[in-house]
């Protein structure tokens, strides 16, 4: 087994005795405080992520924009300069190389922020398939990433001295003064929250990691690990690559249809993306609570009438609805029913649940749904 990489933050957790695992090859902390503690922070007052292992793909020239209409499935040449867009890259059978968010800074200037276990894999999916005059820059080995996500947190970056990041709207990105750095902030986030991540060197990330977490402290800021992070994800129902997404799920599958060019097609895998949904075992994502005491975990099978229709990709207790949730892929013509009562096998025994509309908690960003403008 490779060795684990790690953030320039890797000190600063340890400091602040955070537990650490293994994630996407980082060893990266899971909880600071507790899960619950830093979960309820995030919506009720502000929680400072390190995403510092997320990866930063930068495309640029004149053909860059057409290199990545035919990469990703959203439409990006109507994506103005200052947004965001979140949009899949396929592979050729139609399924997910990975999830992105994309920016564009002018006509010529784009960057990807992509998941990090995905970064190798991205990175060479688009040298290998990015057309011509467009120049590619794995940024993400210079790049540092701040997750700042919950309620207070324009008040928070106002107190550390930055000035007007709650102009931004939702998906909206520009290059903001820190007190002494420049640096790229977006209004955008994976809680379901309202807030912002920062693109910043890493020579400079602890002292803005640390100086937000001292000008937060009276908001109610905590610094918050994976654990958080996925429980706030799920509860707004947000995708994990690895769980509801990966190379042989299309995203038609997990839902994310407004995410694709359906009629305008063009994309890598697109034919094989409205094949595959024509197709008699086309699969749909739902989502359920526990109705009995129990926590579904990935790859639980889901039951219907005592038979295994279904298999769960996420779950875990929600703290704000107090109860365990989770989302998983059953047929189609199941998901499509509306209601009905399953149940999720647990250590062999089928334990009830209900399904459930997600996302199983309103957004407390009201202005757009979490992952679009």
């Amino acid at each position: 087994m490779s060795e684990l990489l790690r953030t320039p933050l890797f000190e600063t957790h340890r400091t602040l005795g955070a537990r650490l695992v293994e994630f996407g090859g980082y060893e990266m902390p899971v909880q600071y405080s507790s899960i619950l503690k830093e979960h309820a922070a995030v919506r009720e007052q502000a929680g400072l992520f390190d995403v510092s292992h997320m990866g930063q793909i930068e495309l640029s020239g004149p053909g860059a924009l057409a290199s990545l209409e035919r990469l990703l499935t959203c439409r990006v040449e109507s994506l103005a300069p200052g947004r965001v867009r979140y949009g899949l890259l396929c592979n050729e059978e139609g399924g997910v190389v990975d999830d992105v968010t994309l920016y564009r800074r002018d006509d010529t200037s784009f960057m990807l922020c992509v998941n990090a276990s995905n970064v190798a894999k991205v990175d060479a999916w688009v040298r290998d398939h990015a057309g011509p005059e467009t120049a590619i820059d794995n940024a993400s080995d210079r790049t540092s990433m701040l997750a700042l996500q919950g309620p207070a947190s324009p008040a928070i970056l106002e107190a550390y001295g930055v000035q007007g990041c709650d102009a931004l709207a939702r998906f909206q990105f520009a290059d903001f003064e820190l007190p002494t750095i420049r640096a790229l902030i977006s209004s955008t986030g994976y809680t379901g929250a309202p807030g912002f991540e920062l693109y910043l060197p890493n020579d400079r990330v602890v002292e803005v990691f640390e100086g937000l977490l001292a000008c937060g402290e009276s908001h109610g800021l905590l610094p918050a690990g994976l654990g958080a992070r996925d429980t706030l994800r799920l509860e707004a129902a947000l995708p994990l690559y690895g769980h509801e997404l990966d190379d042989t799920t299309t995203p038609l599958e997990a839902g994310l249809g407004r995410f694709v060019k359906r009629k305008r097609g063009g994309y890598i895998g697109a034919e094989a993306v409205e094949a595959r949904e024509a197709t008699p075992d086309i699969r749909g994502l739902i989502g359920f609570e526990m109705v009995e005491r129990g926590i579904a975990r990935q790859g639980a099978p889901i039951l219907l009438e005592g038979e295994e229709i279904g298999v769960v990709t996420s779950g875990a207790p929600s703290p704000t609805l107090g109860k365990p949730i989770g989302l998983g892929y059953v047929p189609r013509r199941v998901a499509q029913r509306s209601g009905g009562e399953i149940a999720i096998e647990i250590r062999g025994k089928p334990v009830a649940a209900s399904r459930v509309e997600p996302p199983f908690v309103d957004k407390v960003d009201k202005k757009a749904d979490a992952r679009h403008p």
